[in-house]
């Protein structure tokens, strides 16, 4: 059973890159596609692209092209949610698409043909990705205060509802403002993205698992483009290699 795993941006999944073994470069697409091993387990490595559509075409070829049995996201995520910090891990309970709105012929949210505003991440995987995550933020201890000086605390493992936009929320006011609305109507987000929500609605079409792992680097505030670029290069893409291997290790 091959194992897809996706990311938006090279940092994010250089570790895995160099820990694949006997790796194969495929071109589909548009795309380049690695199939080969980790940890004995066959994988293929892809990278989504920015955005939904991007997304959604990666996860389309991943299921027609290669055939694979689950789908895994790993990247970075704003942090919206009550007590989610820089540094801390969000497993994806769900998904919901924070910029799709067909009202008022249906509920703001909803996406037509499904009935519902969120898709759901499949249970076994995300016990599994919260089982690494938690293993890895306990056995890295000692890292965080050179990768996060300014934090209050160790960073922290979330579980919990995950939403994308093809936006990146940058401004305090937007980012209040995103989370109030989808309060009001019983969304209570922990962090914002560009990709999984319509990784998650391509893997419900197809019958595929799909889980998803984001590492917070900004709180999607007015300094979140400051924060970006230095958390993915020295800290995410090295939460997303662990925890990611770890998870690898378990299937």
């Amino acid at each position: 059973m091959t194992t897809a795993i996706l990311s938006a941006l090279p940092e994010e999944q250089g570790g895995l890159m160099h820990a694949l073994q006997q790796p194969e470069q495929l071109q589909h697409a548009g795309r380049i596609f690695w199939r080969g091993h980790l940890h004995g387990q066959p994988v293929v490595l892809a990278l989504s692209g920015i955005g939904k559509v991007a997304a959604a075409t990666t996860a389309a070829a991943l299921a027609e092209r290669f055939g694979v049995a689950r789908m895994v996201f790993t990247g970075v995520a704003g942090g919206v949610g009550e007590g989610v910090q820089v540094g801390d891990v969000v497993v994806a309970q769900d998904y919901l698409q924070h910029d799709f709105d067909a009202s008022p012929i249906f509920p703001r949210w909803e996406v037509p043909g499904y009935g519902r505003a969120r898709m759901d991440c499949d249970a076994a995987l995300n016990a599994l990705l919260l089982e690494a995550a938690r293993a890895y933020l306990a056995d890295a201890g000692a890292h965080f205060v050179a990768d996060l000086p300014n934090a209050a605390r160790a960073p922290q493992v979330h579980h919990g509802l995950m939403a994308s936009g093809d936006r990146f929320v940058s401004t305090a006011q937007e980012s209040s403002a995103l989370r109030a609305a989808l309060l009001a109507s019983d969304h209570d987000v922990l962090a914002v993205e560009m990709e999984g929500a319509a990784v998650a609605q391509v893997c419900r079409d197809y019958g595929l698992p799909f889980a998803a792992v984001r590492t917070i680097s900004d709180r999607a505030d007015d300094s979140a483009h400051v924060d970006f670029a230095h958390f993915v290069q020295n800290v995410a893409s090295r939460y997303a290699d662990h925890i990611v291997q770890r998870f690898v290790r378990m299937l």
